[in-house]
């Protein structure tokens, strides 16, 4: 990490492969899990974060409609020398009050503006295009985060569930830094092309959703007891003609961890960092315990054995349902398994 960074700025940004491979995602400390913490509880976990050795945290404009950015720059930027900071454009509230995504120029410029005023600095290390809008090109987008960068507004451009395709398209136009995309055991669609694209341009995989959603714990989610805005009530994975045959598949990677002697979520965050020396995973949690636990992922082992017992209990052939419902799944461009587990393009939604 530099030691040149003020409290508010930032302007040599440090290398994202550089910080601790388990950061920390905001989401869920502003919407979209469960209800979230008060405000003086998320600044009490985000400097606990901080404290125990987190120094990677990922937000958006997305994420309570700004107020995610808000908090940070309440809880935290008073330790702005302690941390790298991502968040993401093209993904937000629209003029009608719903979530839009947006990926024009100017619209980009504006968001990165209000999100250095929420945020309480000059500087932010890294940001990604939350969403590829498929009526602006890639390199339209893309030229404009580099704009972006060149006045020192971000350090780093990422880009967010995108095809190796489109990757590679904004890569010839400027160098990305990151890849953020889910990825757990029962997320498996970066294996298809996104990771290996990666390591050829030398690019950072992030992997949100980590935990399947909250779904990879000791306790398995208990779906009528989350609010009605919870967002697992849209996604296909936990509802009702699937979420039985999960939760089995679950039970089996819950014996594994009791096995290894971890944690259900220590497991899951192993099994990926394995995946990659390089790889960085981002899981969100409103509980400080977890905080705790999910830190020490990277220092647990896994056997060869392990990892093939782990890939056969739950995996892109026995998961049930699609990760998205239809609407959602139109705004993605990653590439997708087909019924039988073998890749198919999205990239034409």
């Amino acid at each position: 990490m530099s030691s040149t960074r003020s409290a508010t700025a930032s302007p040599v940004s440090p290398d994202l492969s550089a910080t601790h491979r388990v950061g920390l995602g905001c989401m869920n400390l502003s919407h979209a899990y469960g209800v979230p913490p008060d405000e003086a509880a998320g600044i009490a976990l985000l400097n606990r974060a901080l404290d125990l050795g987190y120094n990677h945290l990922d937000t958006a404009a997305l994420y309570g409609f700004g107020a995610n950015e808000t908090l940070l720059g309440k809880a935290v930027m008073q330790r702005r020398n302690e941390f790298f900071l991502a968040s993401k454009c093209g993904l937000f509230k629209g003029p009608d009050g719903k979530r839009a995504v947006n990926g024009r120029p100017e619209v980009l410029r504006q968001t990165c503006d209000d999100a250095l005023q929420r945020l309480g600095t000059e500087h932010i290390d890294l940001y990604y295009l939350h969403r590829w809008d498929k009526n602006v090109p890639i390199e339209e987008s893309v030229g404009a985060l580099a704009d972006l960068k060149k006045a020192g507004k971000i350090g780093a451009i990422g880009l967010s569930e995108v095809s190796a395709e489109t990757l590679r398209k904004a890569h010839r136009e400027y160098p990305i830094a990151a890849v953020q995309t889910e990825y757990s055991l029962w997320t498996r669609n970066p294996e298809i092309a996104v990771l290996d694209a990666c390591r050829e341009l030398g690019t950072v995989f992030v992997a949100f959703s980590p935990l399947g959603r909250g779904v990879l714990s000791d306790a398995l989610l208990e779906m009528e007891s989350l609010p009605a805005n919870d967002l697992r009530h849209q996604m296909p994975r936990f509802q009702a003609e699937h979420y039985a045959t999960n939760c089995q598949r679950v039970d089996a990677v819950q014996a594994l961890a009791r096995e290894q002697g971890c944690t259900t979520a220590q497991l899951a965050l192993a099994w990926l960092l394995h995946q990659d020396p390089a790889l960085v995973v981002i899981p969100g949690t409103t509980s400080l315990q977890h905080l705790s636990e999910n830190v020490q992922a990277n220092e647990i082992h896994l056997s060869a054995e392990m990892l093939a017992r782990l890939d056969a209990a739950l995996n892109q052939h026995n998961v049930s349902g699609p990760r998205y419902n239809a609407a959602t799944q139109t705004e993605i461009d990653t590439e997708e398994f087909g019924d039988s587990g073998q890749s198919s393009s999205n990239c034409s939604n």
